[in-house]
């Protein structure tokens, strides 16, 4: 399978998605009688290291220049990944899914892995950080779900938790007069996602028909097998009589299933047996 391309973008996707829950946050400055708003502003966010804004705030030229136009603002990025024993499933575990065109797929059980993320807040006044801090805080309990499509081949699409690790602030306030305070809460998450392998272009490998021969004993020179019992799953079974079992049509697939089975019972007297090999009693 190594050397094989295939590309899911599953991380690119919990990127995107784990910006996205603070794309929208706003604060808002009062008079002084706190009763009307006289300034409102949405906080830009940006996928960008810690340092990176530091930086910005701290070599920028124009000291007197508006405040409100670098500060407040958020920037987030990606830590960590790492792979999460307590979420592992069988490695040689398959699953069965429909494509777009219906065509029924293998695939192997996904790799957990944790996704760590760093959201930065940025502000000049405490109360602007408090404002963006309280609009996020009460969502996590410490996890907020988040619904992401995996793998859009299949339709695979998953509630990811995004847990709140810890919360932690500085205030950079150390200096002379010309030089720009900076007071800065940092949020730490972990989002627990799957990483998918390569979707099979073919069934290959699913179990369709089981097949068990009994023998009157155990010695492999005189025993004669007396019954057959076949088992079939009815999911598997070309129930419109056209030759194709991969439609949804023949195939009950999803959550819904209760794949039931179809059971063959034979006898025989003649003393052969099975031969794997060319599928037929010798």
């Amino acid at each position: 399978m190594l050397g094989s391309h295939y590309y899911h973008e599953i991380i690119r996707k919990t990127i995107i998605s784990f910006g996205t829950l603070f794309n929208n946050v706003s604060i808002k400055h009062y008079d002084k009688n706190d009763q009307n708003v006289i300034d409102e502003m949405r906080v830009p966010l940006a996928y960008a290291p810690r340092q990176k804004f530091l930086a910005r705030l701290t070599q920028q030229s124009e000291l007197n220049k508006s405040v409100a136009i670098t500060l407040p603002r958020m920037s987030f990025e990606m830590t960590s990944l790492q792979y999460d024993p307590s979420r592992k499933t069988g490695v040689t575990q398959t699953f069965k899914a429909l494509d777009g065109d219906n065509n029924l797929k293998k695939v192997f059980m996904p790799v957990p892995y944790n996704i760590g993320f760093e959201l930065n807040v940025y502000c000049k006044l405490n109360d602007d950080a408090l404002q963006i801090v309280e609009q996020i805080l009460p969502y996590f309990q410490p996890a907020l779900n988040v619904t992401i499509d995996l793998v859009s081949s299949i339709g695979e699409k998953r509630d990811t938790p995004i847990v709140l690790n810890s919360v932690s602030f500085v205030d950079d306030y150390e200096g002379d007069f010309t030089t720009r305070r900076a007071l800065i809460y940092t949020l730490s998450f972990t989002a627990k996602t799957y990483l998918f392998g390569k979707v099979s272009d073919n069934s290959d490998g699913l179990i369709r028909k089981v097949q068990v021969d009994t023998y009157t004993n155990t010695d492999p020179v005189t025993a004669k097998r007396e019954m057959r019992y076949t088992v079939t799953p009815k999911a598997k079974e070309d129930k419109n009589n056209d030759g194709v079992i991969n439609t949804v049509d023949d195939a009950l697939l999803g959550p819904q299933d209760d794949f039931g089975f179809s059971e063959g019972f034979e006898f025989f007297t003649d003393g052969r047996s099975y031969n794997i090999g060319q599928d037929s009693d010798l």
